[in-house]
């Protein structure tokens, strides 16, 4: 049986993402992410960079800056957002599994706020891997953000999980339910929007779909795929990671022999 492919839902979710995303990560992962840029120096790739939550801040710290994703709306939003940045950035609406880059053109990637796990197949997350080994020069730097262990997140139906104004004539809430798939690792988060503006009401529902691997077996599909883990966090200033931390960050190094993806 297939997966649910991951990219689903996400055109849909593209006018609500910063909404939403002011409530929950806020700003507290985009200075881990620009001091990272900070110090590799080079050409800069964000897979999945949505509305440019963390690009456009990034646009400050690195001299050649490039974002891919698959959602046009999504898009839409990042080239507003990025009008504002000091220099121009690339955007690329692609598929994080076949990246549209030449060899050795990127110093750092980063996959940031889990979009590795809207992967939804093992085919695709060898495909992406071995995508951004090919697009890092040899000593290239990938960096992996993991929501932790959704696997575990308590099933729940219909529950209204945030609520709160946009701009001075809206109002929107957010009905959650959140669904698990065991056999195959999947959560599926069931989404509900609900914009009230004076009398006129929009509900706007979609489905987000993530599947999680634990930090030990990302960290192994990373060594086949031809890295070096360097280090694993367990938040965004440098702690050590264990199973109980709230950030799951992953920084592997591509080495300089590659190996490629292998079974």
């Amino acid at each position: 049986m297939h997966s649910t492919p991951g990219w689903l839902g996400w055109d849909d979710y593209a006018p609500f993402y910063d909404w939403e995303n002011a409530r929950t990560v806020g700003r507290r992962d985009v200075a881990f992410w620009c001091d990272l840029a900070r110090g590799r120096g080079g050409p800069v790739l964000e897979l999945g960079c949505g509305t440019g939550r963390i690009l456009a801040p990034l646009a400050r710290h690195a001299a050649t800056l490039a974002g891919v994703d698959r959602s046009d709306p999504m898009l839409a939003r990042a080239r507003r957002r990025l009008r504002r940045t000091p220099r121009p950035v690339l955007l690329v609406r692609g598929d994080i599994t076949t990246l549209p880059f030449g060899d050795g053109a990127f110093d750092l990637v980063v996959a940031s706020y889990g979009i590795l796990q809207s992967l939804t197949s093992e085919r695709d997350l060898r495909a992406t891997l071995s995508a951004v080994h090919a697009a890092l020069r040899p000593g290239g730097l990938l960096g992996i953000d993991l929501v932790p262990d959704l696997p575990r997140w308590s099933e729940y139906s219909r529950r209204a999980s945030l609520s709160g104004r946009r701009g001075r004539d809206s109002r929107i809430t957010l009905i959650e339910s959140v669904r698990q798939d065991p056999r195959r690792r999947l959560t599926i988060f069931d989404q509900e929007f609900v914009e009230r503006r004076g009398r006129a009401r929009r509900v706007r529902r979609f489905s987000l779909t993530f599947r999680t691997l634990s930090v030990p077996q990302m960290a192994r599909r990373l060594e086949r795929a031809g890295f070096h883990v360097q280090a694993v966090l367990g938040d965004y200033r440098g702690g050590p990671w264990d199973e109980r931390a709230n950030v799951w960050v992953i920084l592997a190094e591509k080495l300089d022999e590659g190996l490629g993806t292998r079974d």
